[in-house]
Order: structure tokens, then C-alpha cells, then sequence
């Protein structure tokens, strides 16, 4: 009894060949220290940040010890208590919680925008890009940290409006750099083939120019990321944060009258927002080197 074989799609030898640019591309970046340390940093803080309700179910502001226990003091509390007999360690891993939330949340948001405001600025050119142009320049020219403060003052400062905020002044930033690769690659050729064969204007955004473009907009999210949390970060240390959450910010800001007898106060979750924010930067570094084709053709 003869058993017939399975037929299988032919492979193209353009599918072959985005193969084994994306095995490059992870290759060069799993190779690069730098992105190999920021991401284990940026690991190690969204797996704590995710298991503080497992760490630490009570709510962290509770007064949970006499104050002022420096960390070592009493292992019960490896980073001591603060000027309330709180827990540092715990108000540090619920903080997380908050930090990552606004950055991802902000530059999920502002992508979003500055993606579809840049990608048809790009694409359709003319009186379209003009207007968005201008727009993109009014954003521009607002100072960024004190329209979110007016903001996030005029509305009640919980996470979801302080990353709205952020990402109302973030969102420029893509928006001009996905402008400028959708100007750049709609001018190729199999962009002109696509249109010879009648794909819409939806399809060859989305589908054919969209992935030419992502590598430098995905480094320039990464950066985002850092300086939303370090915006947040600002917001707390000023009050202009929900007084019922903690996060790194408001640690800071209610230490700060103590950083003289009680500086780990400060310390410490100021080292979690420079570690983060580093570790971002890091990652991002070695985006820009993993999908960066001159690197690639070194």
C-alpha cells in the first residue's frame, strides 16, 4: 500500500531570507551585553513587581513596625521602615507595580497615536501632511512636564489619567519619526508593485510598510518607556499622585524631609527608578544595534 505524502507550500526565498535576517537580528542582540543586562534588570523588576501582592498582600501604606528601622536592622523588614514604621520593601515592590503600569501604559497609548498620525502624514502626503505637520508642531512646542501637571491637577491624578497625560505629550516623538519611513519607503518599488495590483491604501500602510518600519520606532518606545516612569516619578515626588497608591515617587517625596538622619529613605527607591531607567536605555541600545541595518552589515 503506497502512502501519499503531505504536500507542503513552497517556501519563497523571500521568506527564507526574512528568516535568517531575524535569526541575525536576535543573534546580534542576545550577543550584546548591554541588552542581555538590561534585560535581566528589566526581568528581575516586572517578576517582583508581579509577585508583590504574593510578597506583600497588605496594603503597604499600613504602619507595620516602630519607625525608622534602618535596612539590616530587623530581617522582618530587609530595607527597615520609614518615618511611620511602614515597610520600604514592600511600598519598593508595589511601587514597581505603578512605574511599569505608567510607562507601558503611556507609550502603549502615545505609539498608537504618533504611529496613526505619522503613518498618514507619510503615506498620503500632500494637504494631509501639511495639517498633521502642523499639529505635530503645536504639540511640539507645549513644555511637556508642565502640561501634564495641569492636567493630571485638573483631573483626579490616578494612574490611567497620569499615563494618558504622558502619552498626550509623548505621542510627537513617533509621529515624526513614522512619517519620516513612511515618506522613505513608499517610494520603493514593491510599493508601486503593490499599487499596480490594486492593494488599497489600508493594506500596503499596514501591511507592507508598517513592518519595514517598525525597527526604529520599536528602539524609540523603549526610551519612552524610561522617561514616562521618570515623569511619573516627578508627579509622585510633587503630590500629584493618588495618595492611596504608593510608588517610587511618592517614597521619594516623603523622605526627602528625613535625608539627612534617614537617606535610605530616598535612597533606595531612587536607586530602583536609575536601575530601571538604565536598564531601558541598555535594552534600548541594543535594539538599535540588533535592528539597525549598518550595524548589520558590519
Amino acid at each position: 500500500m503506497r502512502i501519499p505524502f503531505l504536500k507542503t507550500a513552497p517556501v519563497s526565498p523571500h521568506d527564507v531570507a526574512e528568516a535568517d535576517l531575524s535569526r541575525r537580528e536576535l543573534r546580534l542582540f542576545l550577543t550584546n551585553p548591554n541588552a542581555v543586562i538590561g534585560l535581566s534588570i528589566l526581568a528581575l523588576v516586572a517578576v517582583l513587581a508581579l509577585l508583590a501582592p504574593v510578597l506583600y498582600p497588605v496594603d503597604p501604606l499600613n504602619m507595620v513596625a516602630r519607625p525608622f528601622l534602618w535596612p539590616g536592622q530587623d530581617w522582618a523588614y530587609p530595607l527597615g521602615t520609614d518615618a511611620l514604621g511602614r515597610d520600604v520593601l514592600a511600598g519598593a515592590l508595589h511601587g514597581a507595580r505603578i512605574s511599569l503600569y505608567v510607562g507601558l501604559a503611556a507609550t502603549v497609548l502615545g505609539f498608537g497615536i504618533g504611529l496613526t498620525v505619522g503613518a498618514t502624514a507619510g503615506y498620503f502626503g500632500g494637504w494631509v501632511d501639511v495639517v498633521l505637520v502642523k499639529l505635530i508642531e503645536v504639540f511640539q512646542t507645549l513644555p511637556n512636564f508642565v502640561l501634564v501637571v495641569v492636567i493630571v491637577a485638573v483631573l483626579d491624578p490616578t494612574p490611567t489619567i497620569v499615563s494618558i497625560a504622558i502619552a498626550i505629550v509623548s505621542w510627537p516623538t513617533i509621529a515624526r519619526l513614522s512619517r519620516a519611513e513612511f515618506r522613505s519607503i513608499r517610494q520603493r518599488d514593491y510599493i508601486t508593485a503593490a499599487r499596480s495590483l490594486g492593494c488599497g491604501a489600508g493594506h500596503i500602510m499596514w501591511r507592507e510598510i508598517l513592518p519595514n518600519a517598525l525597527p526604529p520606532l520599536i528602539v524609540t518606545s523603549s526610551i519612552m518607556v524610561a522617561s514616562a516612569i521618570l515623569m511619573e516619578s516627578g508627579l509622585s515626588f510633587m503630590g500629584l499622585s493618588d495618595p492611596n497608591i504608593v510608588s517610587w515617587g511618592s517614597m521619594i517625596g516623603s523622605g526627602r524631609e528625613f535625608i539627612r538622619t534617614a537617606w535610605y529613605l530616598t535612597a533606595l527607591p531612587g536607586l530602583a527608578i536609575v536601575l530601571t531607567v538604565l536598564a531601558l536605555n541598555m535594552l534600548g541600545d541594543g535594539l538599535n544595534d540588533a535592528l539597525n541595518p549598518r550595524s548589520q552589515n558590519d
